[in-house]
């Protein structure tokens, strides 16, 4: 028993002798990171001369909202449809009724529409003003506003492009132009030329259908 007694001691002591130095290992290890990072921070004190910490002001710093992202590429998107669905090379020769007022009306509407729409049948409830726009820039504006119109479930729109009269050699490049597109766009039901007291020769009284969500439902 006694024996056994001593060899229980032995490994005790062991065991301690190994935990001690495993613990003064430890000390030696940090106490060299500690010297490591004080000689940084007396490297940086060096080089930057003597500082003084800020005193403390008290405000909140509230952290910004983040702006939210702008979707350019469905803006692009947008801007090319529309470049694409309304040629400049479309020809309304054979579709315009030229008698003594210019007028177009899509197959299947009546031909008293036309004239309807030019006494006033149908009120003006927006217009667009495409005075001295570039071509490109009146194509974009003209389908965009014939877009939002039908969505709001406007019936009647006025297009004002000009005489021409500014226009190199005064011919009306735009309002050709305008012929063509109103013709091109199916939401486009007819259009005529303007009376003389709503723009004559320089503007358009067009008739857009009623979007479907906007159409009585039938009983």
């Amino acid at each position: 028993m006694k024996t056994k007694s001593l060899q229980d001691l032995k490994h005790i002591r062991t065991q301690l002798i190994e935990a001690q130095a495993r613990a003064a290992q430890a000390a030696a290890e940090r106490a060299a990171a500690e010297k490591k990072v004080q000689a940084g921070r007396h490297l940086f004190a060096r080089a930057v001369g003597p500082t003084q910490p800020l005193r403390a002001h008290g405000r909140v710093v509230h952290t910004p909202q983040p702006t939210p992202p702008v979707p350019r590429q469905r803006q692009l998107d947008e801007q090319n449809v529309l470049r694409e669905s309304l040629s400049d090379e479309f020809d309304t020769s054979t579709l315009l009724h030229v008698d003594e007022h210019l007028s177009f009306r899509r197959p299947g509407i009546g031909p008293d529409v036309p004239a309807r729409l030019r006494r006033g049948h149908w009120a003006v409830q927006a217009e667009l003003d495409l005075h001295g726009l570039r071509t490109d820039e009146a194509r974009e504006m003209l389908g965009q506003f014939l877009r939002e119109a039908q969505r709001a479930g406007l019936r009647c729109v006025r297009v004002i492009h000009g005489k021409g009269l500014g226009s190199p050699g005064k011919a009306p490049v735009l309002k050709g132009k305008v012929h063509g597109w109103l013709a091109q766009k199916k939401e486009v039901l007819a259009f005529v030329q303007a009376r003389p007291l709503e723009g004559g020769a320089g503007a358009l009284l067009a008739l857009l259908a009623v979007p479907k969500r906007l159409r009585p439902q039938s009983l």
